[in-house]
Protein backbone atom coordinates (compact mmCIF):
# COMPACT_ATOMS: atom_id res chain seq x y z
CA UNK A 1 0.00 0.00 0.00
CA UNK A 2 1.53 3.54 -1.00
CA UNK A 3 0.70 5.44 2.50
CA UNK A 4 3.64 7.92 1.46
CA UNK A 5 1.40 10.66 1.33
CA UNK A 6 -0.10 10.21 5.00
CA UNK A 7 3.38 10.29 6.60
CA UNK A 8 3.74 13.74 4.62
CA UNK A 9 0.68 15.15 5.80
CA UNK A 10 1.83 13.63 9.61
CA UNK A 11 4.59 15.07 9.37
CA UNK A 12 3.04 18.68 8.24
CA UNK A 13 0.55 18.18 10.91
CA UNK A 14 2.90 17.67 13.58
CA UNK A 15 5.16 20.80 12.53
CA UNK A 16 2.18 22.65 12.71
CA UNK A 17 1.46 21.89 16.20
CA UNK A 18 4.62 22.70 17.50
CA UNK A 19 4.36 25.88 15.96
CA UNK A 20 1.19 26.23 17.68
CA UNK A 21 3.18 25.03 21.42
CA UNK A 22 4.98 27.78 23.28
CA UNK A 23 8.73 26.41 23.01
CA UNK A 24 8.56 22.63 24.25
CA UNK A 25 10.15 21.49 20.93
CA UNK A 26 8.49 18.14 21.20
CA UNK A 27 6.16 17.87 18.37
CA UNK A 28 9.27 19.18 16.15
CA UNK A 29 11.09 15.67 16.28
CA UNK A 30 8.08 13.64 15.07
CA UNK A 31 7.22 15.81 12.70
CA UNK A 32 10.55 15.81 10.93
CA UNK A 33 10.39 11.78 11.63
CA UNK A 34 7.16 11.41 9.54
CA UNK A 35 8.37 13.97 6.63
CA UNK A 36 11.80 11.50 6.79
CA UNK A 37 9.75 8.04 7.01
CA UNK A 38 7.49 9.49 4.07
CA UNK A 39 10.38 10.39 2.07
CA UNK A 40 11.28 7.21 2.14
CA UNK A 41 7.72 5.47 1.57
CA UNK A 42 7.56 7.24 -1.60
CA UNK A 43 10.83 6.88 -3.04
CA UNK A 44 9.85 2.75 -2.43
CA UNK A 45 12.81 2.09 0.29
CA UNK A 46 10.45 2.75 3.20
CA UNK A 47 9.67 -1.04 3.34
CA UNK A 48 6.63 -2.60 4.82
CA UNK A 49 4.18 -0.64 7.82
CA UNK A 50 5.63 -2.40 10.37
CA UNK A 51 9.30 -1.24 9.02
CA UNK A 52 8.14 2.44 8.66
CA UNK A 53 6.84 2.55 12.37
CA UNK A 54 10.12 1.30 13.63
CA UNK A 55 11.73 3.72 11.67
CA UNK A 56 9.65 6.46 12.72
CA UNK A 57 9.70 5.42 16.16
CA UNK A 58 13.35 4.78 16.24
CA UNK A 59 14.33 8.60 14.68
CA UNK A 60 11.85 10.63 16.93
CA UNK A 61 12.83 9.20 19.90
CA UNK A 62 16.95 9.24 18.79
CA UNK A 63 16.76 12.75 17.70
CA UNK A 64 14.36 13.49 20.62
CA UNK A 65 16.86 12.30 23.16
CA UNK A 66 19.66 13.46 21.25
CA UNK A 67 19.10 16.63 19.75
CA UNK A 68 16.28 18.61 22.05
CA UNK A 69 19.12 19.88 24.97
CA UNK A 70 20.97 21.74 22.71
CA UNK A 71 17.97 23.15 20.80
CA UNK A 72 16.15 24.11 24.06
CA UNK A 73 20.03 25.53 25.18
CA UNK A 74 19.95 27.36 21.64
CA UNK A 75 16.38 28.77 22.37
CA UNK A 76 17.02 30.21 25.71
CA UNK A 77 20.14 31.87 24.65
CA UNK A 78 18.40 34.16 22.64
CA UNK A 79 16.07 35.10 24.72
CA UNK A 80 15.98 38.60 25.92
CA UNK A 81 16.31 39.57 29.85
CA UNK A 82 13.32 41.03 31.42
CA UNK A 83 13.52 44.47 30.94
CA UNK A 84 12.80 45.53 34.55
CA UNK A 85 16.68 43.96 35.32
CA UNK A 86 17.62 46.47 33.15
CA UNK A 87 16.64 49.19 35.59
CA UNK A 88 19.78 49.23 37.68
CA UNK A 89 21.80 51.86 37.12
CA UNK A 90 19.25 54.20 36.49
CA UNK A 91 18.51 57.63 37.85
CA UNK A 92 15.27 58.22 39.97
CA UNK A 93 13.32 61.07 41.33
CA UNK A 94 12.43 61.10 44.74
CA UNK A 95 8.98 61.73 45.71
CA UNK A 96 9.50 61.51 49.30
CA UNK A 97 11.94 61.86 52.29
CA UNK A 98 13.72 58.49 52.85
CA UNK A 99 15.43 57.59 56.07
CA UNK A 100 18.00 55.03 55.71
CA UNK A 101 16.18 51.84 55.21
CA UNK A 102 12.54 53.53 54.81
CA UNK A 103 10.40 53.12 51.70
CA UNK A 104 8.58 55.58 49.09
CA UNK A 105 8.15 56.71 46.02
CA UNK A 106 10.01 57.33 43.35
CA UNK A 107 9.78 58.67 39.60
CA UNK A 108 11.20 56.25 36.78
CA UNK A 109 10.85 56.58 33.35
CA UNK A 110 7.34 58.76 33.48
CA UNK A 111 5.88 56.09 36.06
CA UNK A 112 5.84 55.72 40.44
CA UNK A 113 7.53 53.12 41.80
CA UNK A 114 8.11 51.90 45.59
CA UNK A 115 11.52 52.85 46.23
CA UNK A 116 13.72 51.36 49.86
CA UNK A 117 16.13 53.70 50.84
CA UNK A 118 19.28 51.23 50.32
CA UNK A 119 22.18 54.23 51.39
CA UNK A 120 23.32 54.93 55.43
CA UNK A 121 22.34 58.54 54.80
CA UNK A 122 18.73 60.19 54.49
CA UNK A 123 17.90 60.71 51.08
CA UNK A 124 15.18 64.03 50.40
CA UNK A 125 11.99 64.58 48.16
CA UNK A 126 13.36 65.97 44.90
CA UNK A 127 17.09 64.27 44.98
CA UNK A 128 18.31 62.01 42.32
CA UNK A 129 18.81 58.33 43.34
CA UNK A 130 20.52 55.59 41.43
CA UNK A 131 18.75 52.24 41.32
CA UNK A 132 21.13 49.41 43.00
CA UNK A 133 19.11 46.58 43.13
CA UNK A 134 15.70 45.32 41.87
CA UNK A 135 13.37 43.27 44.19
CA UNK A 136 10.11 42.42 42.60
CA UNK A 137 8.58 45.59 41.91
CA UNK A 138 10.63 47.61 44.65
CA UNK A 139 13.86 49.71 43.30
CA UNK A 140 16.50 49.89 46.39
CA UNK A 141 17.82 53.26 45.89
CA UNK A 142 20.69 55.08 47.09
CA UNK A 143 22.64 58.83 46.51
CA UNK A 144 23.51 59.73 43.09
CA UNK A 145 26.67 60.20 42.31
CA UNK A 146 27.83 64.14 42.79
CA UNK A 147 23.85 64.74 44.63
CA UNK A 148 22.83 66.80 47.30
CA UNK A 149 23.08 64.38 50.53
Amino acid sequence: MAFWWLWLLLGLVLLGVEMLTPGGFFFLFFGVAALVVGCLAGLGVGGPVWAQLVVFSVLSVASLALLRPYLVRWAKSAERPDPVDQLEGESVVLADDLAPGAYGKAELRGTTWTVRNHDQRPLARGQRARVVRVDGLTLWVEAAEGGPS
